[in-house]
């Protein structure tokens, strides 16, 4: 497949729909991954996330109506709201949990996409994560006034989008390195594919960013390795009348042999980052 650099221009007519201020410039990009406000964990996350190079390939834009999907923590949802400013908005998506139920597990754990990131030394246990909800009510609290409002979205991976947006309100929605995840929770992806190109604007952007699975595999290895074929996924999301526009390199490893979940020895998996845009 052939890859092309995240500086790559798209024809701008793809974003005609998209009527907003310009994107972002690096220097702007920049100082938002900076600010001194941002938590030690988010900066921490920064080693492997790379979030300079993702938001210059999203092409955040302020004002833009934003959805995060499967926003767990709100790592990419509190960037996608600092770019975007207080005159947009930002929604992140979890799916309902029943609280008498465990969630559906995976085979094996997730490994560490990036093993030999320096990490501060743990001197107690983590504690369990916290309702994606609350850490999203959370980040916003601390946000207000200069961020983009972040609005806690619960509602199935297969309806992700708010009804009052549902309609070609939305002009960005990403997903971070949980699509694989959707074949062992058995979620429907066409139908959720479809609710995203439904919700998003023509000229509207779809950027989906996950952990590369070698050819062949498909979606089989979504609870083991935690990988997905780059092909099988981008297939599946122009079934839905996406248009393919551009892919990031900036977080791929070609000495990854795709067949451990966390590569031995220790490096960084393969990771893909995709932009489609609804014509």
């Amino acid at each position: 497949m052939k890859r092309f650099l995240p500086a790559l221009t798209v024809g701008l007519c793809l974003f005609a729909g998209v009527a907003m201020a310009q994107a972002l410039s690096p220097q702007q990009i920049k100082d938002i991954v900076a600010s001194p406000d941002r938590s030690a964990a988010d900066r921490t996350n920064d080693l492997r996330r790379k979030p300079e190079q993702m938001l210059e390939f999203i092409g955040v834009r302020p004002g833009m109506v934003a959805l995060d999907l499967s926003a767990a923590g709100g790592y990419t949802t509190e960037l996608l709201a600092r770019a975007i400013g207080p005159s947009g908005k930002v929604f992140g998506q979890s799916r309902p949990r029943n609280p008498n139920q465990p969630p559906p597990a995976p085979a094996a754990p997730e490994g560490n996409s990036n093993p030999t990131a320096t990490k501060a030394p743990v001197a107690t246990p983590p504690a369990a994560p916290r309702p994606s909800p609350v850490a999203l009510a959370e980040r916003d609290k601390a946000l207000q006034g200069k961020a983009a409002p972040i609005a806690a979205v619960v509602q199935p991976f297969e309806e992700p989008v708010p009804a009052d947006v549902a309609e070609a309100k939305l002009d960005l929605v990403t997903l971070m390195f949980n699509y694989h995840d959707l074949g062992f929770l058995g979620v429907d992806r066409g139908k959720m594919n479809a609710a995203v190109f439904r919700a998003l604007k023509p000229g509207g952007i779809y950027v989906i960013a996950d952990h590369a699975g070698r050819p062949g595999t498909g979606i089989s290895e979504s609870g083991t390795l935690h990988r997905i074929e780059e092909a099988f996924l981008r297939k599946e999301v122009e079934a839905a009348g996406f248009t393919f526009a551009a892919e990031g390199t900036f977080l791929s490893n070609p000495n990854d042999p795709k067949d451990k979940n966390t590569p031995d020895p220790p490096q960084p998996k393969d990771e893909f980052v995709l932009k489609f845009v609804k014509p």
